[in-house]
């Protein structure tokens, strides 16, 4: 017998190896194969018949038996083309790691069967979680259940709240658990012994018999798109996955992705709102032409020094993200006149840049709105806003929470038991702080400006997240530059379908997703111009296809002979299938030493 191994490595086929007579081999299972001068753990993928001798035999069975389905396997192949990723690495990101030697028995996975599909549930409104854990306690007597969510500290709640609620043991898949652990959790729901998994995007293929019920927490989290294989969303796989083996999939979130509202509007999913949820009082505050010595404009001190009166905690977040150059009198944001998102500036060039066409231009020394002279990338740092606030209120506690105070347990503690009067943070600091009195944004503009088109999708959600974190009969003051943008002006009103009106217009006029697709393609060289000239060589081969927006390479550096440079491109829902016969010989290249070419399929970042 002879089987197809594919490993994790970015290479886009499979190995062949010999099977001793003495081994029983099936598709879905690990094997321990030589590779190089090693025997690595690949999955095998394909089994024939024959007995060719030149072929070097596997060393051995890293399970004793299949740890996917035949139609888990087919999952991971269509994960593998739908990312344009190599099949090896993505199916070895959702595996657990093989035990070190195959002594324990491998149950059989569990078989997907069909019955009737079921559209997909989008749970929104403040009480969504509550509303999701009545269905999951119903679904519980018929179904196995699989829980995703977006970080570790999220799935160990849920398997808690989970546990607790359904009086029964919760597998933990995700990386927080050790890999010996996760394996035997794997086994476990594999048996049938536990019936219900939590776990991160690991956990997507989690062995729950079909069909079950799927949950996607907070599906427009950036963080179920993580770098690196696999290069696809948790809730693409989530779809596909509930697709094939008609399993019931709920998708929560408190401002769900563009695309995920856009398919609730297709009648693709079911929209369940509830009615609106509880909403504090939202102040915006217009602050252009000000702000430019102090981060606190009057109306967030006479907030901020009302609600510590009253014994209330204030949360003050601090979003210098970005580089984008705005006017200061009149907030006017310098745009690529063809793609309409904010454009680079940098500082040493004096000079902007467009991260979609690579168009740049001089930095103009005027506003070309207003003529002001205050152009300049503004925003204020945590550790100034943290100073300034001291002597604002001296005899308050005031604490900072970013990537350079976050020591792990005592700011952590300071906030969480309510030592600390006054937090000073990034966007982090809004998960880890509860029940904030009040919330600040000192300036939210460079989200705004970001040079993304997500960026005012971004915006929104942070707005709304605040909203719902806040303490009942609290507030939140925006501070921004921007005060009529229909993100800011949605958020304040609590009008969820009046921003995504607004932003499905913006998007269907400019072809962004979800009207269609977009790929980033990165290209490595060893030498001065090597990378681009196999950039130069990838373009023409994108333009020949036809139908595609395939934007000119652009180095990512200074110098015209980068390292790296970078191709977008734009196409439709077969952008993928379209792409894969033009860049597999470019791929397969990458042993020749030409150099190395990254996919992003659906980036969730351009910034």
């Amino acid at each position: 017998m002879i089987v197809d191994v594919v490993f994790d490595l970015p290479v886009p086929h499979p190995f062949s190896y010999r099977v001793p007579s003495q081994l029983r081999v099936t598709p879905g299972q690990r094997v321990r194969a030589p590779l190089g001068t090693q025997a690595r753990v690949g999955l095998v993928v394909a089994t024939r018949e024959g007995e060719e001798e030149e072929l070097k035999p596997i060393v051995g069975l890293a399970e004793s038996g299949p740890i996917l389905s035949p139609s888990q396997l087919e999952l991971t192949r269509w994960i593998a083309g739908e990312s344009l990723s190599s099949w090896g690495s993505s199916v070895s990101a959702l595996l657990p790691p093989a035990p070190r030697a195959a002594t324990e028995t491998t149950p059989p996975p569990p078989h997907w069967s069909r019955s009737s599909e079921e559209r997909p549930w989008l749970l929104t409104g403040g009480d969504r979680e509550r509303r999701l854990l009545a269905r999951l306690e119903k679904d519980a007597e018929t179904r196995g259940i699989l829980v995703l969510a977006p970080e570790i500290d999220q799935a160990a709640a849920w398997a808690d709240r989970l546990s607790a609620a359904l009086k029964g043991p919760v597998a933990r898949l995700d990386s927080g658990v050790a890999g010996r652990q996760r394996w035997h959790a794997w086994m476990r729901l594999a048996r049938g012994v536990v019936r219900v998994g939590v776990g991160t995007r690991s956990a997507l293929l989690a062995p729950v018999p079909a069909p079950a019920t799927l949950v996607v927490l907070d599906e427009n989290d950036p963080a179920h798109k993580p770098p690196g294989p696999p290069r696809i969303h948790s809730r693409e796989v989530m779809l596909e996955r509930a697709k094939r083996d008609t399993s019931r999939l709920y998708l929560t979130a408190g401002t769900p992705s563009v695309e995920s509202w856009w398919r609730s509007d297709e009648g693709e999913f079911h929209r369940s709102e509830n009615g609106p949820s509880p909403w504090p009082h939202v102040a915006v505050v217009d602050v252009r032409g000000t702000l430019r010595t102090h981060p606190l404009s009057p109306a967030l001190r006479h907030a901020m020094k009302e609600t510590l009166s009253a014994n209330g905690r204030v949360l003050l977040l601090v979003t210098r993200i970005g580089s984008a150059m705005a006017c200061g009198e009149c907030g006017f944001v310098l745009r690529c006149p063809e793609c309409r998102i904010a454009m680079v500036f940098s500082r040493a060039r004096r000079e902007l840049a467009c991260r979609l066409c690579r168009r740049t231009d001089p930095a103009p020394e005027t506003c070309p709105h207003c003529r002001g002279r205050q152009l300049a990338p503004l925003g204020w740092g945590t550790e100034r806003v943290e100073q300034a606030v001291r002597a604002e209120v001296p005899r308050y506690r005031v604490a900072r929470y970013d990537a350079e105070s976050r020591r792990g347990r005592a700011i952590t503690r300071a906030m969480g038991e309510g030592s600390a009067h006054v937090v000073v943070g990034t966007r982090a600091a809004l998960k880890a702080f509860h029940g904030p009195a009040l919330v600040g944004f000192i300036s939210p503009d460079p989200i705004l400006r970001l040079p993304d088109f997500r960026a005012g999708e971004r915006a929104f959600a942070l707005f709304w997240a605040a909203a719902e974190r806040v303490a009942e009969g609290g507030r939140v003051v925006i501070q921004t530059q921007h005060p009529t943008h229909y993100a800011v002006r949605a958020a304040a009103g609590q009008e969820l379908a009046s921003f995504y009106k607004h932003e499905l217009k913006f998007r269907a006029e400019l072809g962004y997703p979800p009207f269609r697709r977009i790929c980033l393609i990165t290209v490595s060289g060893r030498a001065d111009g090597a990378a681009k000239r196999l950039a130069g060589d990838l373009e023409r081969e994108l333009q020949a296809l036809g139908e595609l927006t395939v934007y000119p390479p652009a180095p990512l550096g200074r110098s015209p002979k980068a390292l790296r440079w970078q191709i977008v491109l734009k196409g439709g829902d077969d952008l993928p299938a379209r792409l894969h016969p033009a860049l597999s010989p470019f791929l397969a290249r990458r042993r020749e030493g030409r150099g190395i070419i990254e996919v992003e399929m659906d980036p969730v970042d351009l910034a």
